[in-house]
């Protein structure tokens, strides 16, 4: 389905009984909201109404030019503007890589919105924060990301070869077929720029304005995941206030939602308390 807010319009997959409780899942870079196909069959089968936006540069026509409008704020306010257009005042709410600063952002800024928070690879930023200024092995995990900050240079360098890095970055999804999944859709005019911005908005500022979050949380994380190391993981939980539960999955990278489906989805529904 097709939601207007904030004066984009946002491609929204949905599933499972309409009379569910609303469970709101925000994918990551550099994929879409298919990355929790493999996920919402679970979740539909226990009840749950589920709704996966292709979020802000993802959704062709949510694709602002300027990279301040992909602030953390905007994207958090894209989420709550969501659940306003959806008719919902509250919902559970998942969150994979740059899906859970999002998550975390709402949960902190707007409690009353958020039931329970399972955020999915990306721990809470203060957490990150933490991890960036103590621990040299995650600087060197986070050094990518001076890459995808150089506009021009990132796109040539993940698109080259018909997106060959691109793929790479993207092998731990799944086969070929998967990581052409999520891998063409950025080879269309923009997309990966869209994408990309989220980093080049992201601030040290924005970052620690996200407070702690009081709502009933968890943190999944996998042992394998090159990017988030276990000192950024086990900080997270310093920076939740209500109930929270760490769970690590164990062999597997950081594309948690497709490589580990079914414990994932065990996490969240014993989160929501199903």
């Amino acid at each position: 389905m097709r939601v207007d807010a904030r004066g984009l319009t946002f491609e929204v997959r949905t599933g499972g009984p309409e009379d569910g409780e609303p469970v709101l899942l925000l994918h990551g870079f550099p994929q879409h909201s298919g990355e929790w196909d493999d996920v919402v069959p679970a979740l539909h089968a226990a009840g749950l109404r589920t709704y996966a936006p292709d979020q802000r540069g993802y959704s062709p026509d949510a694709r602002p030019a300027a990279v301040e409008a992909y602030r953390i704020p905007e994207l958090v306010a894209d989420a709550a503007a969501l659940l306003d257009a959806l008719g919902l005042t509250s919902a559970h709410l998942v969150g994979h890589d740059w899906g859970a600063i999002v998550a975390w952002g709402l949960a902190a800024a707007h409690p009353a919105r958020v039931r329970t928070l399972t955020a999915v690879s990306v721990p809470h930023p203060a957490a990150m924060g933490h991890a960036l200024a103590t621990d040299p092995r995650q600087k060197a995990r986070s050094s990518y990301i001076a890459l995808f900050c150089k506009p021009g240079k990132a796109e040539k360098v993940l698109l080259a070869l018909r997106a060959t890095a691109l793929r790479r970055m993207l092998g731990g999804v799944g086969d070929a077929a998967r990581v052409a999944r999520y891998a063409d859709p950025m080879r269309e005019p923009g997309a990966l720029t869209a994408a990309l911005n989220w980093y080049r908005a992201m601030t040290g500022a924005d970052m620690k304005a996200v407070g702690p979050v009081a709502v009933p949380t968890t943190f999944v994380w996998s042992d394998r995941d090159i990017a988030i190391g276990r000192t950024a993981a086990e900080a997270c939980a310093t920076h939740v206030t209500g109930d929270y539960l760490f769970r690590t999955v164990t062999g597997v990278t950081h594309w948690i939602p497709d490589e580990a489906p079914g414990p994932l989805a065990e996490a969240i529904l014993a989160r929501v308390g199903r």
